[in-house]
């Protein structure tokens, strides 16, 4: 299915009018966006009968939470409201959410992970006592085994999650509720150490061996340690970059990783334990990179599996570094560009898909870029979130959720079928480059790449130039036939969507020469073309955790099959100028 800005803001429509899914139809999304990894555990009981056995009678070691709070969340949850996305439960007072038939596999997959637990901790005496009876509740009725809840990613994710809320969780209340608690928590414990082997999916083996470190340090006394930050590092060989970007080119999980690390190259120094040197070089180049991917307001950019992240989680982040993080405006592993001038910042999306398995989530936004005033962000994707539901996370994968160029309704890569996680992998596109040009004040990016050139014979080039104190920003795409290829027979003309997604906190407007752009701070913009037919539609972003309806522009033509991008209508030009 392609999947254009008409299709994205029809399927929000319609699921604004029925958010109420079959348990048939909920079923078949899950399978189809969550692939094997979607698939409930399955164990023999010989397998059953290793898990059985007690956790420790004290921890050798309690891991340092270093999240801040999400106040907004535990508040609702002090309240007994549970929203995940766009769906909500409300409870009466005491009840567990598991206790009631949840709205959706997605919402119960999120429930079962705790992510939730060390905000509701954050709430005083109330909240502690809230989570410590809901945590009770889980064990007693998932605490030896569930299918659906304990797959390895949410299983890892959930025993993380536990950890992080330390003795607080972990050694309160009386000793048979603590025993059963402490008890489910090893036999989780003990399950991944039997399956990770088996993982398929990147998450899961990377959540796998940070939980079995964290186990080694806070529950084994050391026991098995090395044989875990052995699978770590394995894993940081794999997933991240020499650049320090995470191999899915995803800010959002990269905050994540190195959060991980930052939490247990703390937990090895309090045990008393020397912090390897990889850690320590895959953390200060990881930090690096998040920098680069901080916006103005804080955040961070949304490309690929990334949300906007929450500004006092990423600063958290940066603050644990041992130095401030080096500058640099062009990341040549993860595929980025950046520009700066006065307040205007422009992040270029300028790399090809990362290798299957990493690029089962990946997006086809080739030559996209976000932009952003100072905190207030201007030009964006349709975004993601993990809080949303499943196939609205398939749905933006797509060129067209993209600012960038869309040629003849096709995605600047190819989705393969993955057979190992059923899930389809982005590949492409070829020969995507970008060079870069710095003078005086002057700076032009010139970008393309190859991914229609297949279908038919064009490559897509975007130019960028920006000058002076940032105010006024220079755009040109253009449809480029190469000289060595010979001119194509048929000289039918090729459809072709140029799109920039606002973010949700612009206001446009129609004016006579321009459309007319509110950001948030308060400034005007306005972007002008010399191509006719500029026009505003509905489009979606998901970057906050909902999904909300911006506003698009939307550049329409059709493009020659021989031009050489020199002229209308393969080359259309456009600008975004503040005003004075």
């Amino acid at each position: 299915m392609i999947l254009d800005g008409e299709d994205l803001a029809d399927i929000s429509v319609e699921f604004q009018a029925d958010r109420t899914r079959t348990s048939s139809h909920d079923a078949a999304l899950w399978r189809r966006f969550r692939g094997a990894a979607g698939e409930d555990a399955k164990v023999s009981t010989l397998q059953k009968l290793k898990l059985t056995g007690h956790g420790p009678d004290t921890f050798s070691l309690h891991l340092q939470n270093m999240v801040p709070a999400d106040d907004r969340r535990a508040e609702a949850l002090m309240r007994d409201i549970w929203r995940i996305g766009q769906e909500r439960l409300a409870l009466q007072p005491g009840q567990s959410p598991w206790s009631l038939e949840l709205p959706s596999r997605h919402f119960a997959d999120r429930v079962h992970r705790f992510g939730w637990a060390p905000d509701l901790l954050a709430q005083g005496e109330t909240g502690k006592a809230r989570l410590i009876a809901l945590t009770d509740d889980w064990t007693q009725k998932f605490g030896k085994f569930h299918g659906f809840a304990w797959r390895i990613e949410p299983t890892a994710s959930r025993c993380w999650n536990w950890l992080r809320c330390g003795p607080a969780l972990l050694e309160a209340g009386s000793h048979e509720a603590r025993t059963a608690r402490v008890d489910s928590l090893a036999r989780q414990l003990r399950y991944l150490n039997e399956t990770i082997a088996s993982a398929h999916d990147p998450k899961s083996r990377w959540l796998g061996a940070v939980v079995l470190v964290a186990n080694a340090l806070c529950l084994r006394a050391g026991s098995g340690l090395g044989d875990a930050l052995e699978r770590l590092e394995s894993e940081c060989t794999a997933q991240i970059l020499p650049d320090g970007g995470h191999v899915t080119r995803s800010p959002a999980h990269l905050l994540s990783s190195l959060i991980h690390l930052q939490t247990l190259a703390d937990a090895l120094e309090r045990a008393g334990r020397p912090v390897p040197d990889w850690m320590t070089k895959w953390t200060l180049r990881m930090g690096a990179m998040l920098a680069f991917f901080q916006a103005g307001d804080g955040g961070l950019n949304t490309f690929h599996d990334g949300d906007e992240s929450r500004a006092e989680v990423v600063n958290a982040a940066l603050a644990r570094l041992p130095a401030p993080p080096r500058k640099f405006m062009f990341a040549p592993k993860s595929g980025f560009q950046k520009v700066e001038k006065g307040g205007l910042r422009l992040v270029l999306d300028c790399g090809d898909a990362p290798p299957r398995p990493f690029g089962d989530h990946a997006r086809a936004g080739a030559l996209s870029f976000e932009l952003s005033d100072g905190p207030a962000r201007l030009v964006t994707s349709c975004g993601y979130s993990a809080e949303v539901n499943v196939d609205w996370q398939a749905a933006v994968r797509r060129t067209s959720a993209h600012s960038t160029l869309i040629l003849g309704g096709r995605d600047s890569g190819v989705f393969i079928a993955n057979d190992e996680t059923r899930l389809r992998a982005l590949i492409g596109p070829d020969a995507i480059a970008a060079k870069r040009l710095e003078e005086a004040a002057e700076i032009w990016l010139d970008a393309q790449h190859a991914g229609y050139k297949a279908a038919y014979g064009l490559l897509h080039r975007r130019r960028i130039f920006i000058c002076g104190e940032g105010d006024r920003l220079t755009g040109e795409d253009s449809l480029v036939r190469p000289i060595a290829q010979a001119a194509a027979d048929d000289k039918k003309t090729i459809p072709f969507d140029i799109r920039f997604h606002l973010h949700p906190t612009v206001t446009a407007m129609m004016g006579k020469d321009a459309i007319r752009l509110m950001s948030e701070s308060g400034h005007i913009w306005r972007f002008r073309t010399s191509h006719e037919g500029a026009r505003l539609e509905k489009t979606i972003y998901l970057s906050r955790g909902i999904v909300e309806q911006p506003e698009q522009i939307v550049l329409s033509g059709f493009a020659d099959p021989n031009g050489d991008g020199s002229q209308p209508p393969n080359c259309i030009r456009w600008a975004f100028v503040r005003e004075a």
